[in-house]
């Protein structure tokens, strides 16, 4: 699936026009074209290779996914590989959906595996600010980024208020809280490690962008690529604070299970105490002195009910105290 766009002296001309026609309209030096490919085959990159005169090389990154966030520079366009992420709150999973970016003076062609990336979102801002479209390439790609960071923003703030309710369950006591907690903060883990990993390549991919030998940004964009850049740092400073306080969660809740366990032991020691005096009186006189039912059927099956009563009242104290 594909979607077009083209804009001239900064005013939304045509729509979903044929790809084919994208070369006619780069002819005029006003104008700029979007272009959007969904799940792209062989046969829509080999016309973007021949409408814009792609590298072999940035055409194989974006067919290949996979690529860690970047960004390649070549002798007539970029390319720049990035994450649109997502999380599951309530199971605490991130998905992430990579896109590629081809960046020409004149063209901004994105290429996305699935419709996760929410492209109308990109469109609307866009649209928001058309104000901002006289500017061509640079506004159409700061649009972009500005939706893939705010979503690397959102999803490190979600991580941070489940971080927040796992540590809010630290201290509860029953057995369902503590393995709800093991479970929960082992995923937020590996869902942190994945967003560390999309998060903090994205600053030297801006920060390239800003460069003046880039010529991709000029002087009255600057500073929405450096507003970008700030929530960026910002992102990236939240992920590595939030790797301390699941370090922080995992070993805490160590902790607590080894003073539940001293706990547990002093008191099984205690009861240890306790039964150990019956113990040693019984053996010590090894019931040779007469009790009642001594020599009597009825006697021998008395105390062994007696035992068996109370050994099961132990463990059934025990269990609900889940010290077994």
């Amino acid at each position: 699936m594909a979607r077009t766009r083209l804009y001239r002296n900064g005013v939304l001309e045509a729509e979903d026009f044929p790809v084919e026609d994208v070369s006619d309209h780069l002819a005029d030096d006003q104008a700029v074209v979007w272009l959007d490919l969904c799940r792209p085959t062989q046969a829509d990159f080999d016309v973007l290779s021949e409408e814009f005169g792609l590298h072999h090389l940035a055409v194989e990154d974006a067919m290949n996914f996979g690529q860690r966030p970047k960004l390649d520079r070549y002798r007539t366009h970029l390319f720049i590989s990035a994450y649109a992420v997502g999380l599951d709150r309530a199971h605490g999973r991130l998905t992430t959906c990579e896109i590629g970016v081809f960046v020409t003076p004149q063209a901004l062609i994105t290429v996305r595996r699935d419709d996760t990336v929410d492209i109308e979102a990109v469109v609307a801002r866009w649209d928001e600010n058309a104000d901002l479209t006289k500017h061509g390439v640079a506004f159409l790609l700061y649009g972009l980024l500005d939706y893939l960071v705010d979503g690397h923003m959102a999803a490190v703030q979600e991580l941070d208020a489940s971080l927040e309710g796992v540590e809010g369950r630290l201290f509860d006591g029953d057995r369902v809280s503590i393995r709800d907690v093991q479970r929960r903060s082992f995923r937020l883990r590996r869902s942190l490690v994945v967003l560390r990993r999309v998060v903090l390549p994205m600053r030297e991919v801006v920060n390239a962008l800003m460069r003046p030998t880039l010529h991709v940004v000029s002087e009255p964009m600057l500073p929405y690529y450096q507003d970008v850049y700030d929530h960026v740092l910002r992102a990236s400073e939240w992920t590595e604070s939030l790797r301390d306080l699941v370090t922080t969660i995992l070993e805490t809740n160590l902790t607590i299970q080894g003073n539940r366990m001293n706990q547990i032991m002093k008191q099984l020691t205690s009861w240890a105490a306790i039964i150990a005096v019956p113990t040693a009186i019984t053996g010590f006189y090894g019931q040779n002195v007469p009790y009642p039912g001594f020599g009597k059927m009825w006697g021998f099956v008395a105390s062994t009910a007696v035992t068996v009563v109370i050994s099961v009242a132990l463990y059934v104290s025990f269990k609900r105290r889940d010290w077994l």
